[in-house]
């Protein structure tokens, strides 16, 4: 079955970096799109980034662009979310998702169970 495992999380201080890593397993992986997506304590989960298939495609949510990078290695079957820069309001569960189409929404096929990033001040 399709497996998506995330790592990378952690505690780290404001302006500090980390790099998050999505394993997966079970399906084609460089005939889906990926995605990066957040949930803080009481809030909605949202969108943070996404990445076609290939790599060439990306786009990134307001609050992170120009401080957090999406990328892939189709040999890996794996996607990275490098964050830099980051804030408290960073703070969130991070979960990968794959689908088929390169969308910007939430209708991933299939989800990460996710792992903690908090960022203190």
């Amino acid at each position: 079955q399709v497996q998506l495992v995330e790592s990378g999380g952690g505690l780290v201080q404001a302006g500090g970096s980390l790099r998050l890593s999505c394993a997966a397993s079970g399906l084609t992986f460089r005939n889906y799109a990926m995605g990066w997506f957040r949930q803080a304590p009481g809030k909605e989960r949202e969108f943070v980034a996404a990445i076609n298939w290939s790599g060439t495609t990306t786009y990134y949510r307001d609050s992170v662009k120009g401080r957090f990078i999406i990328s892939r290695d189709n040999a890996k079957t794996t996607v990275y979310l490098q964050m830099n820069s980051l804030k408290p309001e960073d703070t969130a569960v991070y979960y990968c998702a794959a689908d088929p189409i390169y969308r910007l929404d939430q209708r991933y096929d299939y989800w990460g169970q996710g792992t903690q990033v908090t960022v203190s001040s």
